[in-house]
């Protein structure tokens, strides 16, 4: 909408008085377009009427206290966080993972008379972000009115639900502006986010809240930035699919194909892959090793037209009948299911090809460095004050901003470990920090350093290093690393003599975690 000018001239300072009002206007029209028609610019406290059902929603507490990466042997200091959960049918509160990662204990509260019990996690998905929580009482929820889930197009009006220390519901108007697949917490995995714009104001106990249509679950909130007033919030599908999954006899996660793809926009790409003018479809870049998509024979200079039936357009896009162009992936992790069948339609050197894909679940042991340790300590090994740790992201993290801080060849590692470890490598073993004491002497400066053999056995997973120190070579442990020094030796006899005072001085439980 364009601003409307006065049909007679004014002065420079009328001009300017016009233009602010004109302004002011527009703004305040369009604020009132992208409320629902029961709220307004502030968010409204809603009180149940008497005698009808409890709210939805229920607080839920936890105390979480992380493993410290930089030293594995301890834990961090224990924090709580406090969010809103979304009351489920069968006895359940939904909330997201990140809210019970790492937690020591879990409890629930009623917001109108504060009466708590304690809780479990039912179901857990970090990669989705999701969790269930079960009260220890099944009688609980008993009289609180569980949620149904609903659709919230580009478009949709929403309440993000909050509570006033009262416990009285706030509900704060939303509007929906994409949906669209995007990266979750832990980067690694890309699902369909839900975009809105909110005025929402903080409030005590909002880790992380729901987002309801006419009454219904549709999302809930992950993250929030208050100096632009928009957030993400986990959508319905993903919800459903998490919620269907956890009903089944065992979990089996959100899938993926372990392929990766270029848009076919650029006319030299299309060329060289044999394509005319009006082909469609995505260029295949690569097929992760054991993975769905190569053993279903696809391979890197494939072009993918379409999925399931499905037409794929140059951007890997589809028409989704709900939410407009999705990109390619939605059918295989959301709407997809781990054992289902796949049927991909490609162009190979021209010629169309049908493939079929079973889809299965990327396991996070899977990955030679793991995208997330959570819930499980890390695995250490200290040889006379030489500390091994496994790489993990986990680690890197505790960098804070570590794709920029962290050292930069384990950022590599990371960002490209799909196309750098194809072999026989399970894990990647780094020398993290040196305990100083007799025996290293002269090694205390070292960190951060890939360990490829101990005593001349390589090391392609963590279980190596136990069998390696049982070996000395010539009396002496000998680790031979990627970079300088390359090696450097410790006497055996000696490290093994001096480890109860590494103990004592370091406060160290044990020398090792394997498991």
């Amino acid at each position: 909408m364009k601003n409307h000018r006065s049909p007679i001239e004014p002065t420079p300072p009328a001009r300017r008085f016009l233009r602010r009002r004109a302004t002011a206007l527009l703004a305040g029209l369009a604020l009132m377009a992208a409320l629902t028609p029961d709220a307004f610019s502030q968010p409204v406290s809603v009180t149940p009427e008497k005698g009808a059902p409890a709210l939805s929603v229920v607080r839920v507490n936890a105390t979480t206290q992380p493993w410290d990466f930089f030293k594995p042997w301890s834990k961090k200091a224990p924090f709580t966080r406090r969010a809103l959960g979304a009351v489920l049918a069968g006895n359940r509160v939904l909330v997201t993972a990140e809210l019970v990662a790492n937690a020591n204990f879990v409890e629930l509260e009623k917001a109108e008379s504060g009466e708590k019990v304690a809780a479990s996690v039912a179901a857990v998905d970090y990669e989705a972000n999701l969790a269930l929580i079960e009260p220890s009482s099944a009688k609980f929820l008993d009289g609180i009115r569980p949620l149904e889930l609903t659709d919230a197009p580009v478009g949709s009006h929403l309440s993000i639900w909050q509570l006033e220390g009262t416990g009285a519901l706030l509900a704060t108007s939303a509007l929906v502006t994409t949906v669209e697949g995007a990266r979750y917490p832990l980067d690694d995995t890309s699902l369909l986010v839900c975009r809105v714009t909110a005025s929402l104001q903080y409030r005590e106990g909002s880790f992380t809240v729901p987002m309801a249509r006419d009454g219904k679950l549709a999302g809930i909130l992950m993250r929030y930035d208050p100096r632009t007033q928009g957030g993400e919030a986990i959508p319905t599908p993903v919800i459903a699919h998490f919620l269907k999954d956890a009903a089944g006899k065992s979990y089996g996660g959100f899938p993926r194909a372990g392929m990766e793809c270029a848009t076919l926009r650029d006319p030299q790409l299309r060329h060289y892959a044999g394509l005319n003018g009006n082909s469609s479809g995505v260029y295949v870049t690569a097929v992760r090793k054991d993975s769905p998509a190569a053993a279903a024979g696809l391979k890197p200079g494939d072009v993918l037209t379409a999925l399931n039936g499905q037409k794929i357009d140059r951007d890997g896009n589809y028409p989704d009948p709900r939410y407009g162009k999705l990109f390619f992936n939605h059918l295989i992790s959301t709407v997809g299911y781990v054992g289902d069948r796949v049927k991909l339609s490609i162009l190979r050197a021209g010629k169309p090809l049908d493939l079929e894909l079973t889809l299965a679940h990327r396991p996070v042991e899977d990955y030679v460095i793991e995208p997330y340790t959570i819930d499980r300590a890390p695995r250490y090994f200290v040889l006379g004050g030489l500390v091994f740790q496994e790489l993990s992201r986990q680690y890197l993290k505790e960098w804070g901003d570590w794709q920029k801080k962290a050292p930069e060849r384990f950022v590599y590692y990371d960002r490209y470990q799909t196309e750098l470890f194809q072999d026989s490598r399970k894990k990647i073993i780094i020398l993290s920090h040196v305990l100083p004491s007799g025996n290293t002497l002269g090694y205390e400066d070292l960190n951060y350093l890939v360990v490829t053999k101990i005593n001349n056995v390589p090391l392609n997973s963590f279980a190596d290093i136990a069998a390696a120190v049982e070996k000395p070579v010539g009396g002496f442990h000998k680790i031979e690393f990627e970079d300088a020094p390359k090696m450097i030796y410790l006497d055996a006899a000696k490290v093994a003599e001096g480890n109860p005072a590494l103990m004592k001085n370091y406060g160290l439980p044990s020398l090792k975690r394997m498991e």
